[in-house]
């Protein structure tokens, strides 16, 4: 590397030189786009973030019927701006460990029943009110309301106790639970004033970005939080996210320059669009999966012979090689994999065999079509992978019928409505969330209406045992209960894939869910 490469580079990292015109300097220079490139990105990171600049994003998973009630996010632009907007009393970081957001510091009794959470004083509403303990304690309180459809309903019914002592929140458990600093790390708990019980959907939060503009199913604006409280993060001026449901016209976008960041890539394009000049196709794996989901307590689905036949009717690897071209695993339907602690290897992989499909079909007395629901906006390459699935089971013998909905309006109307349709879900932390979040009996997203005692009483008692090998097997029991008995059909755990262009840089490896948890917008910053 020469001196006046040297000196280019030191330039265009401190943003006093154009990236276009430094590239074409290096080129003349004999160094390529791509070397230049990396470089570049290099010294940027070592200059530390930079302050300003506007971010535009395209997502998909946006809709007409989205709300700013936290209780409500059902899909990826909710996420996306609840993420941005908000803030939770504590936030899961991407090595696994918790991290003091709201809450400054934690501690628990003994037998973990009883949780202290110390408020950090200072933080701002973005009405210009203090965040308090209150605040915090109602936020809880509406979440713990069954008329709130709230995601995170399956979480509180945990908590016997929501109560104030001056600066600290003081939980009682209905049991010992020493994961439950991890289930308030849920995004859906977003702190609002009064706990959002004079207006869930005011839109007022205490994050890094405060509300400009909504149209939900279009665009959303926001704007920096002048008194944001983490000066570490936060580093745009504004941030625009632009509803692009269709993937193609989402990678169009990010390649000409109209927005910088993108999620859902598509498997079967992301190779390609990696090889496109200057963007960057970052795929994590963790504890997401795309699934088909059936209600247990609706026929046919209420007969567990026609639920083990369509589990047995799925081409697991066929699906990831044609579905996930290499960006994730085969599922074993359930929702846990590796990425889980307490995770137990020994439960059998199941494999696609349509002999005893058949048999398990024949037995449940069903004939006829099964209709399965699907959308481009379910996951990526759902539509062809309904069409995979109803290939595969036809060797079975089973007729599946394909009903493709619209996107809009298909988390409202379609997921945790119909008995049969194709859905995902980002994961959670722990196993004790994403069981309490969708598998418990009385949980709101109990999507595939599993309905077993046994189940929630482990469930429960697995909160407060200590003894890391008996909590195993009890996670274990559980995860076969689910898979042998209930309405999930996991063919697959899938990588997260977004994309960004080299407008912006900072990118961060976060296994906990899409788009570094939803926080590239907020860590990320302006590269120019």
């Amino acid at each position: 590397m020469n001196d006046e490469f040297r000196y280019l580079l030191a330039r265009a990292a401190r943003g006093s030189l154009d990236r276009r015109a430094f590239l074409g300097r290096a080129a003349a220079l004999g160094v390529t786009s791509t070397v230049a490139t990396g470089l570049l990105s290099k010294a940027v990171l070592a200059q530390g973030p930079r302050q300003g600049g506007s971010l535009v994003m395209g997502l998909q998973g946006g809709e007409s019927t989205n709300s700013l009630d936290p209780a409500l996010a059902a899909s990826q632009v909710p996420f996306s701006y609840l993420k941005v907007s908000g803030e939770p009393l504590v936030n899961i970081g991407a090595d696994g460990n918790l991290q003091g957001r709201i809450a400054e510091e934690w501690t628990a009794s003994p037998d973990a029943t009883e949780w202290r959470f110390k408020i950090r004083s200072g933080v701002e509403f973005h009405n210009g009110q203090t965040v308090t303990a209150e605040d915090v304690a109602q936020t809880l309180r509406r979440h713990s309301n069954e008329d709130s459809q709230s995601g995170a309903l399956g979480i509180m019914r945990g908590i016997s106790s929501i109560a104030v002592e001056g600066d600290t929140l003081v939980l009682q458990t209905e049991g010992p639970n020493a994961d439950l600093p991890f289930l308030l790390a849920d995004y859906h708990l977003m702190i609002q004033p009064n706990g959002g019980f004079d207006d869930a959907t005011a839109g007022i939060f205490a994050g890094a970005y405060k509300w400009v503009e909504n149209e939900p199913g279009v665009r959303h604006v926001l704007e920096k939080h002048a008194n944001y409280w983490d000066s570490s993060v936060g580093h745009f001026n504004s941030i625009e996210m632009l509803v692009i449901n269709d993937s193609t016209a989402r990678n169009s976008a990010l390649q000409s320059g109209q927005v910088q960041l993108i999620n859902r890539v598509e498997p079967r394009v992301a190779g390609l669009l990696a090889r496109a000049p200057g963007i960057h196709v970052e795929s994590t794996a963790g504890r997401g999966h795309y699934v088909f989901i059936m209600h247990c307590n609706t026929a046919p689905f209420d007969n567990n012979d026609l639920r083990m036949a369509l589990k047995l009717a799925i081409d697991r690897q066929d699906m990831v090689d044609r579905i996930l071209r290499g960006y994730g695993s085969v599922g074993n339907d359930m929702p846990i994999n590796a990425s889980y602690p307490l995770f137990d290897e020994s439960i059998p992989q199941r494999q696609y065999d349509p002999d005893q499909a058949r048999f398990h079909y024949e037995r449940s007395g069903h004939s006829g079509p099964i209709q399965l629901r699907t959308s481009e906006v379910a996951f990526p390459g759902a539509v062809d992978a309904a069409q995979l699935f109803k290939e595969s089971a036809a060797a079975a013998g089973i007729d599946i019928e394909i009903l493709r909905e619209p996107g809009d309006g298909y988390w409202s109307e379609v997921w945790n409505v119909q008995p049969f349709s194709a859905s995902y879900w980002g994961g959670r932390p722990v196993q004790d969330q994403m069981y309490s979040t969708a598998y418990l009996s009385n949980a709101d997203w109990n999507d595939t209406r599993f309905f077993n005692e046994h189940f929630d009483e482990l469930l429960l008692q697995a909160r407060g045992e200590l003894d890391q090998t008996r909590r195993k097997a009890m996670y274990s029991e559980m995860g076969m209960m689910v898979r042998d008995e209930g309405g999930l059909i996991c063919p697959m755990f899938n990588d997260f894939i977004d994309a960004y262009n080299d407008q912006i840089t900072g990118w961060v490896t976060n296994p906990n869910l899409e788009m570094m948890d939803g926080l590239a917008p907020v860590q990320m910053w302006s590269a120019e």
